[in-house]
């Protein structure tokens, strides 16, 4: 399921990184804040391996497009969903400091989540 929505960068979380069975991984977490409704809504995004590189020169107030997969895993009877990016488009910048990433998108499809052993 491919979903796409567009907001203002609200908050840009710590990057986390890991080895798993298939390697190093490393996962950039962020949340945007949406207006296009009434009352607007925050929503938290996985960017894993190279798709983190962009989201670590974008600003709070920049306004994004994001596409994204949903995906939910069951862990111990408790359901966990992810909002995994496989691309991004900056529509506009909040200060002139982020001019670098003006039109900066990555398009390739984002691949497999790494497997390690974590519930979530």
């Amino acid at each position: 399921m491919a979903l796409e929505i567009s907001g203002k960068i609200f908050s840009i979380l710590p990057e986390q990184s890991g080895n798993g069975q298939n390697g190093p991984w490393v996962k950039q977490s962020f949340v945007i804040e949406t207006a296009s409704d009434r009352f607007p809504k925050k929503i938290c995004f996985q960017a894993w391996n190279d798709k983190g590189e962009l989201v670590t020169r974008l600003k709070p107030g920049d306004e994004v497009k994001v596409a994204f997969d949903l995906e939910s895993r069951e862990f111990n009877g408790k359901w966990y969903t992810d909002a995994r990016v496989w691309k991004m488009e900056l529509l506009n910048q909040s200060t002139p400091a982020s001019a670098n990433t003006s039109g900066s998108s990555f398009n390739e499809d984002m691949p497999p989540p790494p497997a390690d052993d974590l519930p979530f």
